[in-house]
């Protein structure tokens, strides 16, 4: 039996995060509430109680509940039922952490607007993980979950998601990781920095990692197996030289007043507004 902190927990809903491979990952926080619980849901319910017989959590005669994205109102309404009664209940999914690219909002919802407490144990999660091993920048990103199945889908989903300023995040299987990296490269341009995840924290975890063109001819050599998180980095818009910016305020003077064509140049181009202002300021002095 392990020695977990049992203690008695405020009704309510706790959300707790659970290792995305090794069993170890778990947080000492996250298996005090698996052990205080009255009422335990899961994902996969067997996942669950393996996880408890791995960490030594006793659990008793207290119930272990199904819970998943096919769960309809009755399942959450039974769980609702539980924290009205002054129960607390502790819910799983499978891997990593409810509700990022798992079931749970429904519930927490639910529970929220009946108004008890809804918190979280905080812990693993695979978007965290790859963003800290694929070498591109995580000041900014966008977790776009799993792409559609269709080409065409794919690359409209891709497109939207394409000026994002930030690294992209994604969730992919071993099926299409080829036909999504091909897709990426059509949409987004081969030239991009990417990284390729699998299996993270797991015995065969791997980041490769390369342009999308490389990653492309990659994955063809080399099938990878397993979960797989692709991060792709963002657009890198290049600033436009003075020389750029000077012939296209001399033309947009031609038409219109310098304040005008400042502010037209300096959104089409981008760059220092007032420095702009100040080129067309000399530029229009030059001409008169």
């Amino acid at each position: 039996m392990g020695n977990h902190l049992t203690q008695k927990l405020n009704p309510g809903l706790y959300f707790v995060a659970t290792p995305i491979g090794s069993a170890r990952d778990i947080t000492l926080r996250a298996l005090d509430i698996l052990a205080s619980a009255d009422v335990i849901a899961a994902e996969d319910t067997r996942s669950m109680k393996r996880l408890l017989e791995i960490h030594g959590v006793p659990l008793g005669d207290r119930p272990v509940l199904s819970y998943h994205d096919h769960s309809g109102e009755k399942s959450r309404a039974k769980l609702v039922a539980h924290i009205a009664a002054g129960r607390s209940v502790a819910y799983a999914s499978e891997a990593g952490t409810p509700l990022i690219a798992d079931p749970g909002y429904h519930l927490s919802r639910a529970v929220s607007e009946e108004g008890y407490l809804v918190t979280s144990a905080p812990g693993p999660s695979a978007i965290v993980t790859a963003l800290s091993l694929a070498g591109l920048p995580t000041d900014a990103f966008f977790f776009a979950g799993f792409l559609p199945n269709t080409r065409k889908a794919r690359q409209t989903a891709l497109a939207a998601v394409a000026d994002v300023p930030g690294t992209l995040v994604f969730y992919e299987s071993p099926k299409r990781i080829g036909a999504m990296l091909a897709d990426s490269c059509t949409v987004l341009g081969g030239g991009r920095n990417a990284a390729v995840a699998r299996e993270l924290t797991k015995k065969f975890e791997e980041v490769r990692r390369g342009t999308l063109d490389m990653l492309v001819e990659d994955v063809a050599a080399r099938p990878p197996k397993g979960e797989i998180v692709v991060l792709i980095e963002r657009n890198q818009i290049k600033e436009a030289s003075a020389e750029d910016i000077e012939a296209a305020l001399a033309d947009a003077l031609q038409t219109l007043s310098v304040r005008d064509a400042a502010a037209e140049v300096a959104e089409t181009l981008g760059g220092h507004k007032r420095k702009i202002y100040q080129m067309a300021l000399k530029l229009k002095d030059t001409r008169e």
